[in-house]
């Protein structure tokens, strides 16, 4: 499995929830709505789901092997942290411009 293109949909600082990501693997399929959440201990990765009518959360899409989660987390997170370091630069230069104007 290639994981071909990674977006980060949305960038969130509410709550728990950090990003709204979409992933194309082997440029031929598309997973949406993948979320960056702040665990108590580190930054996870979970998979698109939907709630059922017993309240439950359910995946709608998941690896099956954990080599195969590892390799989507870690890429999924390495883009989220190029993202934010993207937009916290920006930030600053913005910043930078404002005050020397």
């Amino acid at each position: 499995m290639n994981i071909t293109d990674i977006r980060i949909r949305k960038l969130l600082n509410d709550g728990r929830l950090r990003a709204v990501v979409s992933i194309t693997i082997d440029n031929a399929l598309a997973v949406h709505d993948i979320k960056v959440i702040e665990g108590p201990e580190r930054l996870f990765v979970a998979m698109p789901s939907r709630k059922e009518e017993s309240g439950t959360f359910r995946d709608v899409v998941h690896p099956i092997a954990p080599e195969v989660r590892q390799q989507l987390e870690t890429a999924i997170l390495s883009a989220y942290q190029t993202e934010l370091a993207q937009q916290t630069a920006e930030a600053g230069e913005t910043g930078s411009a404002e005050s020397n104007g």
